[in-house]
C-alpha cells in the first residue's frame, strides 16, 4: 500500500461493530483517522411504517426514474461524500470510502440508484446483514429521487423478509418519510433480535427465492449464523422487480402496496 493510499477498515471490522449497533465517522474527507459512533438516540424506520406521500406518490406512479440495485456503487457513495449547500465538507472519508467499497465486494453493503435519462440524480447506500440494514447515506440531484429510492429500499426489504431499518441519526428528510427516533438500549433490542438464527421455513422460503431468481441473487442469505449470513437485499429488489413486471409503470404498484399498508 502507498503512502497516499487510506489504511481500509477490515470488512470484519466493520461488521462486528454494526452487528454491536457501532458505526463509524470521520471528521472530514482527508482525515486518515475515524471514530466510532453509538448514538444514545438512534433513529430507525419501521418497515411497516413507510409514508408515502401524495406527490411521492404521484413522482412514483409517473415512473420518472429507472431504479435499479448495486448497479453503481462507488458513484452513489461518491455523489453522497460531494459538497452540499450548508455542509461542504462531508464524514465520509477516502478512508470511510474504500472500507465501504470492501464491504460491497464482500456482499455486506449495497446501493439503491434513481436514474433519470442515463443520468444518475439520486440514490442511497448502506449495509446489510441477517435481517438489518443500516443506511448510510442518500443524495439526490432531482425533486424525491432519494425518496424514491429509499421507496424501493423499504419494499424490496419487506420481500426478503427484514426486520430492521437503522437510519442512524433523525433529520426532517427522514421524519418525512416515517423515520422515528429511539434510545440505544431499545435499538440494540431489535438489532438483537433481527440477529436471530433462520427457521427452516424462512431457509426454505431463501431457497426456493434463489430457485426463482436464478443469477446467485439469493446466495447466503439465510446460510450459516445470521449474524454473518448477508441480507438478501439484491434478491428482495430482483423479486420487487419481477413482481412489477409487466405493469405500466413499476413504482405505481410500490405506490399503491404502501398506500394499502400505511
Amino acid at each position: 500500500m502507498s503512502r497516499n493510499e487510506p489504511q481500509t477498515i477490515p470488512p470484519d471490522l466493520l461488521l462486528k461493530a454494526y452487528r454491536a449497533g457501532i458505526f463509524p465517522m470521520a471528521d472530514s474527507r482527508d482525515d486518515p483517522e475515524v471514530f466510532w459512533v453509538e448514538p444514545k438516540m438512534r433513529a430507525i424506520l419501521p418497515l411497516d411504517g413507510f409514508h408515502m406521500s401524495k406527490s411521492l406518490a404521484r413522482t412514483l406512479r409517473r415512473g420518472r426514474f429507472t431504479v435499479t440495485c448495486n448497479a453503481a456503487f462507488e458513484a452513489v457513495i461518491d455523489a453522497c461524500a460531494a459538497p452540499r449547500p450548508g455542509a461542504e465538507d462531508s464524514w465520509i472519508s477516502m478512508r470511510i470510502r474504500e472500507s465501504y467499497i470492501g464491504l460491497y465486494e464482500h456482499g455486506h453493503a449495497h446501493s439503491i440508484e434513481c436514474w433519470h435519462d442515463g443520468r444518475l440524480v439520486g440514490g442511497l447506500y448502506g449495509v446489510g446483514f441477517a435481517r438489518v440494514f443500516c443506511g448510510e447515506s442518500m443524495f439526490s440531484r432531482e425533486t424525491d429521487a432519494s425518496k424514491v429510492a429509499m421507496a424501493w429500499l423499504v419494499a424490496s426489504l419487506q420481500k426478503v423478509g427484514a426486520d430492521l431499518l437503522d437510519c442512524q441519526f433523525t433529520t426532517s428528510h427522514l421524519s418525512s418519510l416515517g423515520a422515528v427516533e429511539i434510545p440505544q438500549s431499545q435499538y440494540l433490542k431489535l438489532l438483537s433480535h433481527a440477529q436471530r438464527r433462520y427457521s427452516p421455513e424462512e431457509l426454505a422460503a431463501a431457497r426456493a427465492l434463489a430457485d426463482e431468481l436464478g443469477e446467485g441473487l439469493a446466495d447466503g442469505f439465510g446460510a450459516g449464523d445470521a449474524t454473518t449470513a448477508p441480507l438478501g437485499l439484491p434478491a428482495g429488489f430482483a423479486a420487487l422487480r419481477s413482481s412489477t413486471f409487466g405493469a405500466s409503470s413499476p413504482g405505481n404498484v410500490i405506490a399503491q402496496s404502501f398506500t394499502h399498508t400505511s
